[in-house]
């Protein structure tokens, strides 16, 4: 209803027109007054309404009707208040009976001094009033709308006290800095982390005062506090966020990292990372040394002598292999081997003549020495070569004791000198290691510098890729199969395909042997293809749900027809992709071209899943697990056979809880006993594979073992 309540025959008006003998000139001032005043009220954003002292309406404005939805016929100046109650309450819009209504608006009425309360109406909205007494009787109300304010101070608090949640819920400390680089927020977790109290670090210290506290409540070590505030705020100021780790006083790691708020101000969060740390230094160390030696392994090895070569230093390469170790391994068994494997480290360290030499053992028996600057007389000026190999020949040849029992074996060097017998790596190693074969052949225990003329080696190797090359074309290669096992379960879940090959001259050729031959020649992408139609066609036979593991090398994936021939392989098969594993090795994760990163995440998306296969006796990194997410960790089987050694177990316990917090399945392969499945049940490995599982098997004897496997658990 609008303010044409008050117009000219209104009783308002009338009462100043009739009976006052006001001259014209005073009555159109009076008027124009009037008009200016209902202009004014109506054109308020909020509703009013006036009452005199009989409780009867004088005027209101047309958003007094509209907040209350009243009708604007019905109510008229001269309406009584309760009158008007009634009529909310019959359209329904009153929340309450008019008695109601009025006993609460009664006392307001009858104050004499201002007061404001709120109404609640029928539909949720809420309505505030202002109530202003006037001086001759009656009052005036002005309502306002308040249910979006409230809503949003509703939805405000309810943000607050979401973000008190989550700070109180962090796992990170947190601290927030203002514009001006004073504290601002601040949540308990901090407080935590640091062993500090909310006195130690109040609301409203600067950045400043908060490093200088850290120092002098020696939480913190001395630091450059002018320094670290200035590189703070340069990244802030670029809009970058920085991340620094704090070494603590109590040998803990935090990493605190500072992000720029984009209203100004940073935000920075504190993170202990002391346990994590530690794992990525285990890891890192399992990634460059041999986890039964302690020495170097092959990648540490090749990154000293690449750093050597590029110092451009006289250099002696030794490629050592023990003479007898079979035996000893054969005779006492493996942890005897492991032992003398120890005891022979130690001895090679101690012959070195400084610690710039450097020894590592690339696997096996087999060790691999850098000898700094070999001066002197002998063979091609290198006395110090000679006196180094003769020095370790006899060593070496001395008894080892263990458990009143002597143990004797001899060792055999090959040497190759730089810069003479080659300038690069690859070159002196292998010409080292023709010089090893020599020296063996001769009769072992003894050592032998490269010559250009042992070319006996090279022979040999062609007429082993002849025969290769012919093997495939001739159905010289079979595959066996050997079971998996999930450790909780007891239940086989599927098998790994194992490539032979029988030649009728060589016999049974081991894979190490003819494996990297075939690899270097190309032969391992047909003989690769033949392999994984073969294990495919095989699995489809056996139960439903049980899965195929095959080895792909780093040369098939690389051939770009790769992802083609698995494809290939599932379709002719029949076999699911989900069934299929392809088990690679650190070289393959090592490639980060687009080609092998391609194929492989092409074959993830299919569904196939990918293993990482001898696990941690090469170039084993968490950066490739993080670069590219593999399904599957295999433990090499010289960590489960050193299981019995407490820091082999520590490792293995390691990567097991490191598959877990990942989502990667550990499998440990070469389980040979009871006492190995128990450490690994305990510790929560997943699957298990090895003689004690099961022997490789031909394809006809591993569908019956499959079968029966099924068989049994479904009937238990």
């Amino acid at each position: 209803m609008s303010v044409t309540h008050v117009k000219a025959d209104s009783p308002v008006r009338g009462r100043r027109a009739k009976g006052t003998g006001l001259p014209r000139r005073i009555e159109d001032e009076l008027r124009k007054q009037d008009d200016r005043f209902s202009a004014a009220v109506e054109n308020m954003s909020h509703g009013l309404g006036m009452f005199d002292a009989d409780e009867r309406m004088i005027i209101c404005n047309s958003n007094y009707i509209s907040i209350f939805c009243l009708d604007a016929e019905i109510v008229q100046p001269g309406i009584r208040f309760f009158d008007i109650l009634q009529h909310s309450v019959d359209i329904g819009v009153a929340s309450h009976s008019a008695e109601e209504l009025y006993a609460i608006r009664k006392p307001y009425i009858d104050q004499a001094k201002p007061s404001t309360y709120e109404e609640t109406l029928s539909d949720g909205r809420i309505i505030n009033i202002s109530h202003r007494p006037l001086a001759s009787g009656g009052w005036v109300s002005i309502y306002e709308d308040i249910t979006e304010q409230r809503r949003a101070e509703q939805a405000l608090k309810e943000q607050h006290r979401r973000f008190d949640a989550a700070l109180a819920n962090m796992s990170q400390g947190l601290l927030m800095y203002d514009a001006d680089s004073r504290l601002i927020v601040r949540n308990e977790r901090f407080l935590e982390l640091y062993h500090v109290t909310p006195a130690d670090f109040p609301l409203g210290m600067s950045h400043r005062d908060t490093l200088e506290q850290l120092v002098r409540l020696g939480i913190y070590a001395e630091i450059d506090i002018d320094s670290e505030i200035s590189k703070t705020t340069a990244c802030l100021h670029a809009g970058e966020m920085r991340s620094t780790y704090r070494h603590l006083a109590d040998g803990r790691t935090l990493l605190v990292v500072r992000r720029p708020m984009s209203g100004g101000g940073w935000v920075a969060t504190f993170d202990d990372v002391t346990e994590r740390r530690r794992v990525e230094e285990r890891m890192t160390h399992l990634a460059h040394y041999d986890t039964l030696t302690n020495l170097p392994n092959r990648s540490m090895f090749r990154e000293r002598l690449d750093q050597a070569l590029g110092e451009a230093t006289d250099l002696a390469i030794f490629s050592l292999d023990l003479d007898r170790f079979k035996a000893v391994n054969d005779t006492w068994g493996h942890p005897a081997g492991d032992w003398l494997l120890k005891c022979v480290a130690e001895r090679l360290q101690r012959c070195l003549r400084n610690e710039t030499d450097v020894v590592a053992r690339f696997g096996g028996d087999e060790f691999v020495i850098i000898q700094f600057n070999p001066k002197g007389a002998g063979p091609k000026g290198a006395g110090d070569a000679e006196k180094l190999a003769k020095r370790i020949v006899d060593i070496i040849g001395r008894p080892f004791r263990d458990k009143s029992r002597d143990m004797h074996v001899g060792i055999s060097l090959g040497i190759a000198l730089f810069p003479d017998d080659g300038r690069d790596a690859d070159t002196l190693l292998k010409n080292a290691d023709m010089a090893l074969y020599r020296a063996k052949s001769e009769g072992r225990n003894v050592y032998r510098f490269f010559e250009p003329g042992m070319d006996a080696i090279v022979r040999a190797r062609r007429a082993l890729e002849t025969d290769l090359e012919a093997a495939l074309s001739r159905r010289e290669f079979e595959l066996d199969f050997q079971p998996i096992m999930n450790i909780a379960s007891s239940e086989i879940v599927g098998a790994e395909a194992l490539m032979r090959w029988r030649s009728p001259i060589r016999g049974l050729v081991p894979p190490d042997d003819f494996i990297p031959v075939a690899e270097e020649i190309g032969l391992i992408v047909p003989l690769g293809e033949w392999a994984l139609r073969k294990a495919c066609t095989v699995a489809a036979g056996w139960p439903r749900g049980l899965r195929i593991a095959v080895n792909v090398s780093a040369v098939q994936i690389k051939s770009g027809t790769f992802a083609r021939s698995v494809i290939s392989a599932l379709a002719f098969s029949g076999v699911p992709a989900d069934r299929l594993e392809l088990e690679i090795t650190e070289t393959v994760l090592m490639d980060e071209s687009d080609t092998v990163l391609k194929t492989l995440r092409q074959l993830r998306d299919l569904g196939i899943r990918i293993a990482l296969d001898d696990f941690g006796t090469g170039y084993s990194s968490l950066g490739y697990l993080r670069r590219f997410p593999v399904d599957k960790i295999k433990i090499d089987r010289s960590f489960i056979r050193d299981i019995d050694n407490r820091d082999t177990a520590a490792i293995v316990r390691t990567v097991i809880g490191l598959g877990a917090q990942l989502g990667i399945t550990v499998t440990a392969e070469g389980v040979e006993t009871e006492a190995q499945l128990e450490f690994l049940r305990k510790e929560g490995c997943v699957e298990a594979q090895g003689y004690l599982i099961g022997v490789p098997s031909k394809a006809a004897d591993i569908q019956r073992l499959l079968k029966a496997s099924v068989a049994l658990s479904h009937s238990g």
